[in-house]
């Protein structure tokens, strides 16, 4: 009589089947859908790096048009990189001359920017992993944080809207003016409610009601409620820029 035949599995037989059986295939179609996935989240992150640069450099080269002698940006991450640019920026913010030394090399470069960083921290401005090495290297998103840190220190911060406490505690600037907007434009348009500085003001109209609220002269918001986004948009960049004098620092892209 034949016994009947046992089969033994080992432990590492066993762990091979077990993953084998729990092993997802993954099909080519599949890969190419997480491509284009990853693909898609490139793009957009490289789309808001491309109007924060945009942005950012309109906002500095209006101050830069303010220093003896002035000076222009064309690229926000190539012409930091000296120090020169970013010295002259803070002496227009600041009020003080800064110490700058001339030469192009890169220890030039280095002493500039670390002198600058050094004025920032006598003031108590807190910088967070940003050293000298970064800016002269040219890394895009260092360079855009320091630009913010300076609007939100010497612009948001400084700005008369604030009571005294505020302008004690730069970390609740942009709470601040957050909460003022929302007073501003409370009521003024049916279902408006800004709770941020990025999908609330997508639509345009909270452009259109913050202005209407210091001038309601100069919008109509019956009429912006019909037009399409780009419309309010291109609206209120050029209401506030012919009638209030606030440069156009973003397009309605």
């Amino acid at each position: 009589m034949t016994s009947p035949t046992r089969v033994i599995s080992s432990p590492t037989a066993s762990r091979v089947t077990t993953i084998i059986q729990n092993t997802t295939v993954i099909s080519p179609r599949s890969i190419a859908t997480r491509s284009q996935l990853e693909e898609s989240i490139s793009t957009l992150q490289n789309e808001q790096e491309r109007v924060q640069k945009k942005t950012f450099t309109k906002w500095v080269n209006i101050y830069l048009s303010l220093h003896e002698p002035t000076y222009y940006i064309n690229d926000l991450f190539e012409d930091f990189r000296d120090g020169t640019k970013l010295v002259a920026l803070l002496e227009v913010l600041s009020g003080q001359t800064l110490p700058i030394e001339r030469g192009k090399k890169r220890a030039h470069c280095l002493s500039n920017v670390d002198n600058a960083l050094k004025y920032l921290e006598s003031r108590k401005i807190k910088l967070v992993n940003i050293r000298p090495i970064d800016i002269v290297d040219g890394k895009p998103m260092m360079i855009l944080g320091l630009i913010w840190m300076l609007i939100l220190c010497y612009q948001i911060e400084d700005s008369s809207m604030f009571d005294e406490n505020s302008k004690d505690n730069r970390s609740k600037a942009k709470e601040a003016l957050l909460e003022w907007v929302r007073k501003k434009t409370s009521g003024q348009i049916d279902g408006l409610d800004v709770r941020d500085f990025t999908s609330s003001w997508r639509d345009g109209l909270a452009f259109n009601a913050l202005i209407h609220a210091i001038r309601p002269d100069l919008v109509d918001l019956r009429r912006v409620t019909r037009m399409d986004v780009r419309e309010r948009l291109e609206n209120a960049f050029t209401v506030a820029e012919q009638q209030l004098g606030v440069p156009r620092l973003i397009d309605a892209e």
